[in-house]
This record gives structure tokens, sequence and C-alpha cells, in this order.
């Protein structure tokens, strides 16, 4: 049936080119983005899978933050207990000397002078090994717990291990002095097992930077994993996408000109009133 009111020809051509149009704005929102999942509203599942993992890759970067923080302090706490260890090898070697029965006295005196002075710079490197508040070396020391993941259940622990005088580990005595040959005598046994037990204690904050470097650097893999996952959910296939732009140009074109014939067609029917 020939009908001025109703245009079927019209109607399906006007319905194609909007077609063309929605989706040729669908493709241009994508290039312009990079995004094939932009919302919610492109693919609830995949944007919501997608979130999930943006969400543990950006704490992530927290966890980073602890252990690099972690990993600071234990550095300054090494740093201050190598200083430490070679202080008292040079105590040892000052005892050594004081322990010589020949020395007179002016000798002793400034040996002893020497080792006064070693043994107080013990106690200023010690106070000062500080990072951010926190010191592994001195006396009651805090242990540095570095969060290991993203929800926070998990540590990584590094063991304070206190260097100061007349500790556990250095057992040279706050006060103490090598004066006399019996002092000296004694300072030799006492300094080597200081020596003795700060290398030990060194070597257990070792491991430990050792354990919060080596996690840092897993947690970087681990991050660089999860956001390539979730490209691989969300991004555009530029190439593809401009091979489309190019074909939806080509049908929206078509479908202007199929719409334009289809809305002429209609003026035919002047020539059976004539």
């Amino acid at each position: 049936m020939l009908s001025v009111n109703t245009n079927v020809g019209a109607m399906i051509a006007l319905q194609n080119l909007n077609a063309t149009g929605m989706q040729l704005a669908q493709t241009q929102e994508r290039i312009s983005t990079g995004l094939k999942v932009g919302s919610a509203k492109d693919n609830g599942a995949i944007w919501a899978i997608a979130q999930s993992q943006r969400a543990q890759s950006a704490s992530l970067d927290a966890v980073k933050d602890s252990l690099q923080r972690g990993q600071s302090i234990a550095d300054v706490a090494l740093a201050a207990g190598g200083t430490v260890s070679d202080l008292l090898i040079q105590m040892k070697a000052k005892a050594l000397a004081a322990s010589d029965t020949s020395l007179d006295t002016a000798s002793r005196n400034a040996l002893n002078e020497d080792f006064k002075s070693l043994r107080d710079q013990i106690t200023t490197v010690v106070t000062n090994a500080d990072f951010n508040g926190s010191n592994l070396i001195k006396a009651g020391g805090t242990n540095v717990a570095a969060i290991a993941n993203a929800n926070g259940t998990s540590v990584i622990t590094v063991v304070a291990q206190s260097l100061a005088l007349g500790g556990a580990n250095v057992t040279v005595a706050a006060a103490g002095t090598i004066g006399t040959v019996t002092t000296a005598t004694a300072m030799i046994a006492t300094v080597k097992a200081s020596i003795d037990n700060v290398s030990a204690a060194l070597a257990k904050l070792g491991t430990g930077a050792k354990s919060l470097e080596g996690h840092f650097t897993f947690v970087g893999k681990l991050q660089d994993t999860l956001d390539a996952g979730v490209g691989n959910l969300v991004d555009a296939d530029l190439a593809k996408e401009s091979a489309r732009l190019q074909a939806l140009q080509t049908k929206q074109q078509l479908g202007i000109q199929a719409l334009a014939i289809a809305n002429s067609s209609t003026s035919a029917l002047l020539g059976l009133f004539r």
C-alpha cells in the first residue's frame, strides 16, 4: 500500500541509521578512553572484577611504602651496627695494648682515654640510629613489622637487636675502662665477646632487611601482573576499533542516503494524480 501518512521504508532506514549512530558513538568512546569497559553499563561483571583488582593494586602501593620504610630503618641500623663493630675492634686493640705490663702510667692513661672515647662513641652511634622515629639497635628498641599483603593480615618482622653498652650483645659496661693491667686484661675478653655478639646481631638484622627487599620485589611484580590483568579485561583493541570506526562511518553515510531515498519515494505518488 502506498501512503503519504506511513512511510515504512523511511522508518526502517531511520532505525538502522540510529543503531549505526549508537555503535559509532560507542566506538568513538572506546577510542578516546582506550577502554572497552569504561563503566558498569558496558559490562557489569567485567567492570566489577576490574574494580576489585584495581583496589588490590592500589592497596599494594601502601604495602610497598611500608616495606620501603622497614628497609630504611633496617639499613640505618645496619650502618650504625657496622660502626659499632669497628669501634669495638679499635677498643680491643687499645685494651690489648694497655695490658702490657711494661707501659708507664702516662702511656696507660693515654690508652685509657682513647678507650673511653671509643666507648662513648658507641652510645652516640646507637642513640642516633633513628629513621622516622624507629631505632632497631637502641636499648629497648621496638621490632619493625612491615605490611606484607593488600589485606594487612600479614607482616614481615625485623627483630630489634640492642647494641647499647652493658646490654646482651655489647657487654662492655658504660663506665668500663682499661686504667690498670687487670682491667685491661679482663676487657680484652669482654670486647672480643661483644664483637662476636654484634656480628651475630647484625647478621640477624641483615637477614630481616633481605626479607624486606625480596618481598618488595615480589610485590612490585604482583602489582604489575594485576595491572596487566585489568588491562586484559577492560582495555580496547585500538586496531580493531579503528577498522570498526571506518566501517561504521561508511555505514552511516549509506544509511543517510537510504533514508533520503525512502523519504523521496512518496513524491512518486504525485504522478498518480496528474
